[in-house]
């Protein structure tokens, strides 16, 4: 059965999926899934250095398992000076 989750976006990775909030459906319940899900449907995400997830502001480990109720995050890499 597929989960329905919110995922907020930020840099980068407001542009390769198009939107603030976007709702991303897939099978998978751990963000490892989560990560590879978005690999394969925007194969752009694959150029980024690195790609952080928060869930419930905290950084997720790949083995944590998601709910369609947490605040998923996406946190591309920062640079500046």
């Amino acid at each position: 059965m597929a989960m329905r989750y919110t995922l907020k976006t930020f840099g980068i990775t407001r542009d390769i999926l198009g939107g603030k909030e976007v709702a991303f459906e897939m099978e998978g319940v751990k963000v490892s899934e989560l990560k590879s899900e978005l690999m394969l449907r925007f194969p752009e995400m694959k150029t980024l250095n690195s790609l952080f997830i928060a869930v419930n502001n905290t950084y997720a480990e790949d083995d944590l398992v998601i709910s369609e109720s947490d605040e998923i995050a996406l946190i591309p890499p920062v640079s500046g000076g």
